[in-house]
């Protein structure tokens, strides 16, 4: 089959792999009819992890079982699903708590695993033609059969659960004021989903200029962090008190406001401790790594950033972090797009068949030619 696999830092390449099979009475075989670009696939893409060349890439996965295992009961050849980028049991401690971010089964010695991603496990990405899915009657989510909310329902397997886990991170409730730092995919979903509880004043802090705009489509209030410190902004909105909840939808790549090509990983935990009024929630959904080859200095390589505890300290502020637990949400957010209530394909930039992705990945990477969210169709030929 064809599959996207990583090559070298900044190269990936569309490639014939094995076809996978089934391994275990538990296993399905889908066909892959939509698989999206993750910002977090970059982190690979640019080398800033263990990735070894052969890697197939691929969390965020929809299409159609085509086999299945003897033990799998309640999915049939034929059923179209999407499955939580989280590959999970659904019977240790943690899946029988919510937490299927953190199985404790599916990748021995590491709390958690994942398609096609570096130290998650041993299971192959489907930005591919066909993918294996473990334990699938727990990790399958059935949704209506033909193409209907195909770009919606794809977002399911990662960003729209996840922007909505950083608003459970900060326990968003009606009515509330919330600053969102990140326009990207999982801000913009943030954003979104603040909106979708309730929130009454949602602002979204960046400096790309399309990104702002679509975060004023949705009803947010956007933030351009160039023209001016986005607290102060913000304070300036908010009768000089800050928001009542945050959330970081960047991690650890953040940028310097006045020097884009200078990292400084903890300026967004600093700025939302900033925003943040006294008293206020803060949820951390953006990615921060154990160790950073890549980071700015040795602090940072080792996955430790300076930030303002004591700030938070003085200001009664709590937090919530890791990442998200996409069985807690995907259900009720399938429902919300069928009955017409949301409709997170608006983040979608691109739609592009396979054979693209090499092309796809370097522009995503570049932040060129309005390269937001990408989704990728396996076994649609090349465009002319």
């Amino acid at each position: 089959m064809k599959a996207v696999v990583y090559e070298k830092p900044f190269s990936v390449a569309v490639r014939d792999v094995d076809d996978p099979r089934i391994e275990h009475p538990n296993d399905v075989l889908v066909r892959v009819t939509s698989t999206a670009i993750c910002g977090s696939d970059l982190h690979m893409y640019e080398g800033r992890t263990a990735a070894e060349p052969g890697i197939v890439f691929g969390h965020e996965n929809l299409g159609v079982i085509e086999e299945i295992g003897s033990g799998v009961t309640s999915l049939s050849v034929g059923d179209r699903v999407v499955m939580p980028f989280n590959v999970a049991c659904g019977f240790c401690k943690n899946c029988l708590a919510g937490e299927t971010g953190f199985c404790l089964t599916v990748n021995p010695g590491f709390a958690g695993g994942a398609y096609g991603y570096v130290a998650m496990g041993p299971y192959e990405g489907g930005q591919a033609e066909h993918l294996r899915v473990p334990f699938a009657d727990f990790n399958c989510l059935k949704l209506p059969a033909g193409e209907q909310f195909e770009t919606d329902f794809v977002l399911l397997a990662d960003i729209f659960p996840t922007g909505y886990h950083g608003c459970e991170l900060a326990q968003v409730a009606p009515g509330e004021s919330v600053a969102v730092y990140g326009a990207g995919p999982v801000g913009l979903m943030a954003a979104y989903s603040a909106l979708l509880r309730g929130a009454s004043q949602v602002f979204v802090v960046d400096r790309v200029p399309e990104r702002l705009a679509k975060a004023e489509e949705i009803g947010a209030v956007p933030i351009d962090f160039t023209k001016g410190d986005p607290a102060e902004q913000i304070r300036a909105q908010t009768n000089g008190e800050g928001t009542d909840k945050g959330v970081d939808a960047v991690g650890y790549q953040a940028q310097a406001p006045d020097d884009t090509s200078h990292e400084e990983p903890a300026i967004v935990l600093n700025a939302l401790v900033e925003t943040v009024r006294a008293t206020g929630r803060l949820g951390v959904p953006g990615l921060y790594v154990p160790s950073d080859p890549g980071g700015p200095d040795e602090h940072a390589k080792h996955g430790q950033l300076l930030v303002s505890i004591g700030k938070m300290f003085e200001k009664g502020q709590k937090m919530g972090t890791g990442q998200c637990n996409v069985k807690r949400y995907n259900r009720q957010l399938r429902d919300l797009i069928i009955a017409g209530r949301a409709k997170p394909s608006f983040v979608v930039s691109h739609e592009l068949p396979l054979d693209q992705a090499p092309q796809a990945y370097e522009k995503f990477d570049k932040r060129i030619e309005g390269y937001t969210k990408v989704v990728l169709h396996p076994g649609h030929a090349l465009a002319a």
